[in-house]
């Protein structure tokens, strides 16, 4: 028996598309959750876009009508969380501009020598001296956060270096683990939960990927649509401890 929800929490790349290539339920998905007036929040563990550009991509390539607001990105998450921890206003960033722009509208300033925090992650530019300075400053007594652990992100090319590839060179070098905030680690949907003032109960994680989206739901306590669109098979599932809440084909087989 299905169960309704007040929000709906779902997933990029493999739910809502596949790469370059339209995914004609989830767009009709997106369409049946406006239309019934459900609010939603698109999840992404990309923190080198803002908000814009991710709604900005939907609406232009994917038939989607999607606004800024409806986007949550591990960037956002991660200025929340530092906000929420309240241990400073100086941050060390290594990352792009989604998740510098995150930190700078949230209050923090940016100083390389003595940060409150050193946050890490995806940068396209990064070099040994970005490395030596978040080394440095976490040995000072920064506290450190990774943005998110994906270790790789698929493109034309296949699988190249992900945030948390970055990310494990700075444990490395420091011998601290970072604290995570992205997918699967719950820190992000409880985020996400409080934006819209529900109860883990009220709403559902939507995603193609057990291991990020159905991982993070489980891992929050929030019931989890698993569709098979995207990276996960049915023969994986099967070897899992614990199943997604719901499983489909695709999304046009989902009542809202």
């Amino acid at each position: 028996m299905q169960k309704k929800y007040k929000a709906y929490f779902i997933d990029l790349d493999g739910t809502l598309y596949r790469g370059k290539e339209k995914i004609p339920a989830a767009a009709r998905f997106i369409a049946r959750l406006q239309a019934a007036g459900i609010p939603f929040l698109v999840l992404t563990n990309n923190t080198t876009q803002t908000p814009e550009t991710v709604a900005r991509n939907l609406t232009a390539n994917y038939d989607m009508k999607i606004a800024p607001e409806n986007v949550y990105t591990a960037g956002l998450a991660t200025a929340d969380y530092l906000k929420r921890l309240n241990l400073g206003k100086k941050v060390y960033a290594i990352g792009e501009l989604g998740l510098k722009q995150a930190i700078l509208n949230q209050g923090f300033s940016f100083d390389e020598y003595r940060p409150d925090y050193v946050v890490v992650g995806l940068d396209w530019n990064v070099t040994y001296r970005k490395f030596e300075k978040a080394t440095l400053a976490i040995q000072r007594g920064a506290k450190f956060i990774g943005t998110n652990a994906d270790t790789n992100l698929p493109n034309e090319r296949g699988l190249v270096p992900g945030a948390g590839s970055v990310i494990a060179l700075v444990e490395r070098s420091t011998q601290q683990k970072a604290t995570y905030v992205g997918k699967p680690e719950p820190i992000m949907l409880e985020a996400a939960l409080a934006h819209f003032g529900l109860d883990k109960s009220e709403a559902i994680m939507v995603g193609d990927n057990y291991n990020t989206d159905i991982m993070a739901g489980i891992n929050t306590g929030v019931d989890t649509l698993l569709v098979y669109t995207g990276y996960s098979k049915p023969a994986d599932i099967e070897q899992v401890a614990v199943k997604p809440t719901y499983e489909v084909e695709n999304l046009d087989q989902w009542e809202v």
